[in-house]
């Protein structure tokens, strides 16, 4: 079965000595089959060109996952009339990631942070735990329907 991803890949103008920066972003639907299919091409698209270790393809693979599942299963509620979109800006010293769901948001503050063992068996708060324990900075919209995840290239 062919998923209904929508793909919109663009090399921008800028051009440093590490290598171009590229533009990528995916629309998937509020299904959780789709998760896996979405990391593969935004990975494979955001380290194109790039030596990429493996520790940043883990660290990205997973926030992008929990990111996802947050946003289809919290957000969406699993509606099949709403869409999840990933947007992604691939740079030679950094890749940042932009889930944004169509649902009413939270507050990212009111999820604890700093009870590892309470956040990781808690089925709201253990990808918010990775996320931010995977990433270099996470930030929210105000509406809080919309996270963006900045990993590193560092080794």
């Amino acid at each position: 079965m062919t998923a209904p991803l929508k793909l919109c890949v663009r090399r921008t103008d800028v051009v440093t000595s590490a290598g171009p920066a590229v533009e990528v972003s995916v629309v998937l639907p509020s299904d959780v089959r789709y998760i896996e299919e979405s990391v593969e091409l935004m990975a494979r698209h955001c380290f194109a060109g790039y030596r990429a270790s493996s520790r940043l393809r883990f660290r990205l693979q997973v926030t992008l996952s929990e990111a996802l599942a947050n946003a289809i299963i919290c957000g969406n509620r699993q509606d099949p009339d709403k869409q999840v979109s990933i947007r992604a800006h691939s740079a030679p010293d950094h890749i940042e990631l932009v889930v944004t769901d169509e649902g009413f948001g939270f507050d990212p503050d009111r999820v604890a942070t700093s009870d590892a063992a309470t956040e990781v068996e808690s089925q709201c708060g253990r990808g918010l735990y990775l996320i931010r324990h995977l990433a270099d900075r996470v930030a929210y919209n105000k509406e809080g329907n919309s996270i963006c995840i900045t990993l590193g290239r560092h080794p």
